[in-house]
């Protein structure tokens, strides 16, 4: 796709990016490729007037077909200029995109990881949740259920993080292997033979990395509020490696303490009782096992090596294994799954009543062997997604679930979100901490980032975030050892920005 802009120099070039990724999935912008008769072409001229006013042109062209919006905004005083220029911006190119595609997307100029930003904005300053749905509707074009969702989302949030603590901060451990690789996996995560042989010397190296990051908190008086160990596959570890590991973290952070204690278990075919006992011996509060849908075809299709029977008696193991929280996922708009379906593995679900459920919607990154595969994944409607995503939602609430935290990714069938629902009580707190961004979260494991938090700065200003990146793949990480680089930029942030 090429993108022309003419005029004001503020236009971010990325968000117009984004937006046109809603109506065309899966373009590049790379001005090397060859423009073909069949490449969109957008043209943007955006001119600002001393008086405020801003106008935008758009126009839109894909073969023979061609749609445009011209348009002069008045300015909005309730409105900082950078939002108001960019709501001018996603008014014209959603409107003229959609003119040319047939399609409106539910989410309007919203493009960010977060939706309910937005919201958590406006009610914090005072805003009534009833203005902002209409703000939402009416400004950022988002479809009046999903404005809805936003602000649940948003309230739960707020209701569950309080005032954050300036030296509360989570730890993340990385265990970035799989048995076998899900046609849709979008993650870091190794499973040849080679790689997987890694697995001890990995360990070792990460058992190292956790005494030093946790000696780092200590040094600084930071209280450890979650622990989250994710994948990959966690529990492709076995149970003396997963001792291991857990007896390591025990030997440096007060689990008793902790307000939640994650092990994403993931896959069925890993999990065993002999490993749910260790976890739970080590003080694991939360567990996920997950089995993305309840239909073996559909699961053979994207190479999940295990059955829905095999997930009802892993499932079974975990709920007798005293650990508090059960976690599932489930993913909707996979290749071959449908309504009838998907529908019919979320009323199973919910018969056996887990504390979590968390709804992904199929997002295809470059990794991804769905990618090469099936392109009809790319359509921009999503087929019946979007009715699948509605009914877990709606379903769901009915059944005493509330959607505690949301979040979007690119390349998204239908361009539709993640929703994790909880029963009142057992909200996933380290999800919510990660998503808004409340604390730092230090992390351990190849492809790990640490992100440093100062959530209210003394000056008033907006939250300030550095990011630490772990070397990506797990030969880089057992070659590259950063952990002293880490700790000392842990602590320069910590004493810059006045949080000891």
């Amino acid at each position: 796709m090429r993108i022309y802009i003419d005029g004001n120099t503020k236009v971010n070039r990325y968000y117009v990016q984004t937006l046109c990724m809603v109506f065309f999935p899966n373009v590049g912008f790379s001005e090397e490729e060859p423009i073909l008769p069949d490449t969109p072409i957008l043209r943007l001229a955006v001119d600002t007037a001393e008086s405020g006013e801003v106008h935008v042109a758009c126009c839109v062209t894909q073969g023979e077909r061609t749609a445009a919006s011209d348009k002069t905004y008045s300015p909005r005083p309730d409105l900082e200029s950078d939002r108001f220029l960019k709501i001018t911006i996603g008014d014209a190119v959603v409107n003229a995109c959609g003119e040319l595609i047939g399609y409106r997307p539910a989410w309007g100029i919203l493009t960010g990881v977060r939706p309910s930003k937005v919201a958590t904005e406006m009610l914090l300053a005072g805003i009534s949740k009833t203005r902002v749905k209409r703000i939402l509707t009416n400004d950022y074009f988002v479809i009046p259920k999903k404005a809805a969702l936003a602000v649940d989302v948003a309230l739960n949030e707020r209701r569950i993080i309080g005032t954050p603590g300036r030296k509360d901060c989570s730890i993340y451990v990385s265990i970035p292997f799989c048995p076998t690789r899900c046609a849709y996996c979008s993650f870091v995560s190794y499973s040849s033979k080679r790689l997987l042989s890694l697995i001890p010397e990995y360990l070792e190296r990460l058992c190292h990395d956790i005494r030093r990051m946790a000696e780092t908190i200590r040094s600084m008086g930071l209280r450890v509020r979650t622990v989250y160990i994710g994948g990959g596959t966690p529990t492709i570890l076995d149970e003396q490696q997963l001792s291991s590991l857990l007896a390591t973290i025990a030997g440096c952070v007060p689990v008793d303490t902790l307000e939640e204690y994650t092990l994403e278990a993931g896959r069925p075919d890993t999990i065993t009782a002999e490993k749910l006992h260790v976890a739970r011996e080590y003080g694991i509060s939360r567990i996920s096992v997950n089995p993305q849908i309840l239909c073996d075809e559909v699961l053979r299709g994207v190479g999940r090596c295990h059955t829905t029977e095999q997930f009802l008696e892993t499932y079974e193991l975990a709920r007798n294994s005293g650990i508090r929280t059960i976690n599932t996922d489930l993913i909707a708009g996979l290749p071959g799954d449908r309504f009838p379906t998907f529908s019919a593995s979320f009323d199973k679900i919910l018969a056996l009543r887990p504390q979590n459920i968390t709804v992904h919607t199929l997002s295809i990154k470059r990794a991804a062997e769905l990618r090469q595969t099936d392109a009809k994944l790319y359509a921009v409607r999503g087929g019946d997604t979007g009715k699948c995503v509605d009914y877990s939602q709606i379903k769901a609430m009915h059944e005493g679930y509330k959607p505690y935290y949301m979040y979007r990714q690119k390349n998204t069938v239908g361009n539709f979100e993640n929703v994790g629902l909880a029963l009142d009580g057992y909200e996933g707190y380290y999800n919510i901490y990660m998503m808004e961004e409340v604390h730092s979260i230090f992390a351990a494991g190849a492809g790990a980032v640490t992100k440093l938090v100062d959530y209210a700065p003394t000056d008033g200003g907006k939250p300030i975030i550095e990011r630490l990146f772990n070397p990506k793949y797990p030969y880089e990480y057992l070659r590259e050892d950063t952990t002293e680089q880490k700790a000392v930029a842990a602590e320069r942030f910590y004493q810059e920005h006045g949080m000891l």
